[in-house]
């Protein structure tokens, strides 16, 4: 009787031992044990990611079609009476205030006396030179930018407004899109934003004055600005822990590409209108992607949505020319009991004080890395002359910045690589400068990411982005500082980084972590990767 007791509890324990174990399994275990971490089926993937991401870059087609272009006022008194005359006729500088740099006004002209002249020849007689005033109308030496066809000569606010509307409409996009894609699928997240961006963007081109053209811009980056959190979270769920970091630098290196690319059309296609829609007519192949791009399997179990899961997961098997147990799949798509307060996001953080530590830490370290990043990007003109070539080459490096995250972040882990780079980077030249923080950019992402369950990851992940925006929208600001001190933009990079850097210290290790997908399995990094 006692040895079939124990025979019963022996067996017991093995039950509930393999219960365990069954319950242990996730999609991590089975993508390095059985399907697969980087088969053909996540190079397939990637591929089909690689679109969007280029196309995500094209929301800075601004600087060219909204570039400044040389100007100077109208003389109507010589014959002028358009804005295509010639910018530099012999008798300007009868017309025109010099300039110290041996130039001539922009923005001003000497007084008219009522006299006229000629295209041929214009007096200094006819003009009061004694007093200056404003432009009324403009010359213009090019015409291929906004500022020709909408006359936006000496208005230098409303110009550059279309940068700041770009960010502003970020900003407000990057919630909006992580809550539709943690809750809606990250596939539609990517389609909708994509064929949004495709759609406002090439309407934008037939603007017939400059305030349809900035409404339609914040439009599209409003409902289309999405393109680059959801490709990269989509990405970062595909492969395994191996290749992770892999796959996060490849989604910022597109980003590139596509920004290298968006320079040589705007360098090719003259006119602002046509390079718009060259750039945007591709974004609605988009919409084949519903039927060519599978939905995220980490989503899908995240949501309990196992028939959908169990149809991924084989097709990812066969595609790999591997196979599943049925014992992995039965674990993976066991039903979850889940209370209502685990579904909602702020009694989520406000319920877990490691979650909203967090929450509270990563926004500022995407302040930092955007406030660095575009402030040294603004500062790119320096490189050359040539304006198409300056943004060329201010994005070619961030591909091998890109690329050696990889190896820093296997190598030496995320926590290192952010404190480390956000400190030293205001003592580096530009280039190198440059270099540095396209691998914070890179590793802000897959850390951050990282850092957050599955059933959040979206949500947090653009919070922290769009809180990040502070950074971008400042940058623009702060060559105005040096009015007051030469060296006070870069002494608030340096700050800033620093101060960042600080910060990431007080979050836990993630290197060779699997990716949590609940927010039980996010809190145990803090005690196993601290």
């Amino acid at each position: 009787m006692k040895e079939n007791e124990n025979f019963i509890s022996e067996s017991t324990n093995k039950r509930e031992c393999s219960d365990n174990e069954e319950k242990k399994i996730d999609i991590d275990d089975v993508l390095v044990n059985e399907i697969g971490q980087f088969g053909r089926y996540q190079i397939r993937q990637l591929l089909l990611l690689s679109l969007p991401l280029l196309m995500g870059a094209f929301s800075s087609e601004y600087v060219f079609s909204a570039a400044a272009i040389p100007h100077r006022c109208q003389i109507p008194e010589c014959g002028e009476e358009g804005k295509d005359f010639e910018l530099q006729p012999e008798w300007i500088v009868n017309a025109v205030p010099g300039t110290d740099s041996g130039g001539f006004s922009s923005c001003q002209r000497y007084e008219p006396l009522g006299a006229n002249g000629s295209l041929e020849f214009c007096s200094a007689d006819i003009f009061n030179r004694n007093n200056v005033i404003a432009c009324d109308n403009y010359v213009y030496g090019k015409n291929n930018s906004v500022v020709y066809d909408f006359n936006l000569g000496c208005q230098e606010w409303m110009r550059t407004f279309a940068g700041t509307l770009s960010n502003i409409g970020t900003l407000l996009v990057l919630p909006i899109t992580g809550y539709f894609s943690d809750r809606f699928g990250r596939r539609l997240a990517l389609i909708v934003n994509t064929f949004n961006f495709g759609l406002f963007g090439s309407i934008r081109a037939f603007s017939t004055n400059y305030t349809m053209y900035m409404v339609l811009h914040f439009l599209q980056t409003f409902l289309g600005a999405g393109i680059s959190s959801s490709a990269y979270i989509f990405a970062t769920e595909l492969v395994g822990p191996k290749y992770r970091v892999l796959a996060g630098a490849l989604c910022p290196s597109m980003f590139a590409v596509g920004s290298m690319i968006l320079g040589c059309v705007a360098w090719a296609i003259e006119s602002w209108r046509h390079m718009i829609l060259a750039l945007h007519m591709p974004c609605f192949l988009i919409v084949f992607y519903y039927w060519f791009l599978g939905e995220s399997v980490r989503w899908l179990i995240s949501k309990q949505k196992y028939r959908k899961a169990r149809s991924a997961l084989e097709k990812v098997a066969k595609t790999n020319k591997t196979t599943i147990s049925q014992e992995s799949m039965t674990a993976l798509l066991r039903p979850k009991v889940e209370t209502t307060e685990s579904r909602n996001l702020i009694t989520a953080i406000l319920r877990s004080r490691i979650l909203l530590r967090r929450v509270c830490t990563t926004p500022f370290w995407w302040i930092s890395t955007t406030l660095v990043y575009y402030g040294l990007s603004i500062n790119s003109t320096s490189l050359s002359s040539a304006m198409y070539l300056n943004y060329i080459l201010t994005y070619g490096i961030d591909i091998p910045g890109n690329l050696a995250t990889v190896l820093i972040l296997a190598r030496i882990g995320r926590k290192p690589t952010l404190s480390g780079d956000f400190s030293v980077v205001r003592l580096l030249l530009y280039l190198l400068g440059k270099f540095s923080i396209s691998i914070v950019v890179t590793s802000l992402y897959v850390y951050t990411s990282e850092l957050y369950p599955t059933e959040y990851r979206h949500s947090l992940l653009a919070f922290s982005s769009t809180i990040g925006r502070i950074g971008s929208i400042t940058a623009p600001l702060t060559p105005a500082l040096m009015v007051y001190w030469e060296s006070l933009p870069f002494v608030l990079f340096g700050g800033m980084g620093l101060l960042a850097g600080l910060l990431v210290l007080t979050q836990p290790e993630t290197r060779g972590m699997k990716l949590p997908d609940t927010l039980a399995e996010a809190e145990v990094i803090t005690k196993t990767g601290a």
